[in-house]
């Protein structure tokens, strides 16, 4: 079941963002997927942010891709396209390129049914779902405990598009409260400052000085909280 998106416009300088936090629809059964495919297209049709008027800045992004920079993330729910045992036999081994020639959004990618151009880091962690609660078990491991078993799968992920984007890293937390395991990244992101007729670019704070206030986005920022 697809649970809603909450998405986040913003501008920084002349540079704009988006940030979209989904949960998409749930399930492993075959076609799941395409439902899955179908929430992101609805993601990207329905979203709409009003344009900003008296503020500089007449031709703000009103649709998600139009924005500079933008990062997705979320439960995309996107599973691993193999049998419990076969799975869980390769995370024991560690073996992430078998698993992630499975992965169905990177299968789906591939094929172009959805995410098109968009990147996301290496992945260098254990599939982050679904596990016993608090715990460091996969569900179904213990069948005395006759917890629901899945496949174990990358449903927590990060994605970006657009230039001026570098990730710097990608990993997975290790809280418990959850079945599943967070994740989190670190970015560089590229900003266009125009100031006194003086246009430059600064993709880090080391590179030049940068106030903090110069870093506060401007007073107008929207959020979207979509429930379809």
């Amino acid at each position: 079941m697809f649970q809603g998106s909450i998405s986040i416009s913003m501008c920084l300088h002349q540079t704009s963002f988006c940030f979209i936090c989904s949960h998409l629809t749930s399930g492993q059964k075959e076609g799941d997927e395409l439902r899955r495919n179908s929430d992101v297209m609805e993601i990207l049709r329905k979203t709409r942010f009003p344009r900003v008027h008296g503020m500089g800045d007449d031709n703000s992004p009103q649709m998600i891709l139009e924005h500079d920079r933008i990062i997705w993330l979320g439960d995309l729910n996107y599973r691993i396209a193999l049998s419990y045992r076969f799975a869980k036999a390769l995370v024991e081994m560690c073996n992430w390129k078998a698993l992630l020639e499975n992965d169905q959004l990177r299968i789906e990618q591939r094929r172009g049914h959805v995410f098109k151009r968009w990147s996301e880091g290496r992945i260098y962690f254990p599939p982050t779902y679904k596990y016993s609660n608090n715990s460091d078990r996969y569900a179904g491991e213990d069948q005395h405990l006759r917890e629901k078993r899945r496949t174990p799968a990358w449903c927590d992920r990060i994605l970006w598009y657009g230039r001026g984007l570098c990730q710097l890293s990608y990993v997975r937390g290790e809280s418990k409260f959850s079945d599943h395991r967070p994740v989190y990244s670190v970015f560089s992101a590229e900003v266009v400052s125009i100031n006194h007729s003086r246009i430059w670019k600064n993709s880090s704070c080391s590179s030049a000085r940068i106030e903090v206030e110069e870093l506060l986005p401007l007073s107008h920022g929207y959020t979207e909280l979509s429930f379809f």
